[in-house]
């Protein structure tokens, strides 16, 4: 049977929980900037479908996002795609117009 005390990461062999909250965080920091970039092309196609500007919907779709996606995998960083979402919040707004 199983023991039911408690785990203890310091001492067992083999330790590889540093590594386990490595994964875990780039695994956040994907999906964070995935769904940032899912969010982008929705409001690209949101402007170019129902607002009929696809210059402006077809820039935030195939330039924008993508190079936001881009960096933010390269960087580690959440800032590019905080950008791109408040561009792609003000042009939604200013085309809607």
């Amino acid at each position: 049977m199983a023991e039911h005390a408690a785990p203890e990461y310091a001492t067992a062999e083999g330790n590889d929980y540093v590594s386990h909250e490595g994964t875990y965080e780039a695994f956040l920091h994907i999906a964070f900037i995935g769904s940032i970039h899912v969010i982008n092309t929705v409001i690209g196609l949101c402007i170019g479908g129902a607002v009929h500007n696809w210059l402006v919907g077809c820039l935030i779709i195939f330039i924008v996002a993508p190079a936001a996606l881009i960096q933010g995998i390269m960087s580690g960083t959440r800032t590019s795609s905080y950008v791109a979402l408040a561009i792609s919040a003000v042009a939604l707004l200013l085309t809607a117009a």
